[in-house]
């Protein structure tokens, strides 16, 4: 399970900040946190700052990396979980894969998780065979979500391993 945080609605229109992934499984501790990044481009959005309680100084003033070598140290994650297969899910893939696409082709990396992500909402709909009800699994998170992407990750994770199990699909991840 993937998030991400980022200063505008698309690359080039904004930067990417931090992101957050967590390893869908019951124990939930194989978990990764991006350093702050710094924008990789001058273009950003007050207003998606202000949403995740943040400001263009603050990103500035904690910057730890650039995106390159961000993606670097994800891709060595990634390649350490020894998976045959990794997929990226995430509640709002949309969103979130461009910018980690982006930042892999930014690193000249292949992205991992290819060409596709899986939507959790989607999933939640399809089990629960209410097609337009994409938003009601929300209440199966246990962490708070809060804009810090490893937090939202994780809560989103707690919220997929409980609809599983609620619709017997309990060691599906495994």
């Amino acid at each position: 399970m993937i998030d991400c945080e980022a200063s505008g609605p698309c690359p080039q229109f904004g930067s990417l900040i931090s992101f957050g992934a967590v390893v869908i499984e019951p124990s939930l501790d194989r978990q990764y946190r991006s350093p702050c990044i710094r924008p990789d481009c001058d273009a950003f959005d007050p207003a998606a700052y202000a949403a995740i309680g943040m400001s263009r100084a603050d990103h500035l003033g904690n910057v730890q990396c650039n995106l390159a070598d961000a993606i670097a140290s994800f891709a060595g994650w990634v390649a350490n979980l020894d998976a045959d297969r990794v997929v990226f899910w995430s509640d709002n893939p949309a969103f979130d894969w461009q910018w980690i696409n982006h930042g892999f082709a930014t690193a000249g990396i292949a992205n991992p998780f290819g060409h596709s992500a899986r939507r959790l909402g989607d999933l939640y709909a399809g089990l629960e065979r209410k097609p337009a009800n994409t938003q009601g699994w929300k209440k199966y998170r246990q962490t708070p979500h809060d804009h810090d992407p490893l937090n939202d990750a994780l809560g989103n994770a707690e919220a997929m391993l409980a609809i599983l199990g609620k619709h017997g699909m309990a060691g599906w991840t495994e």
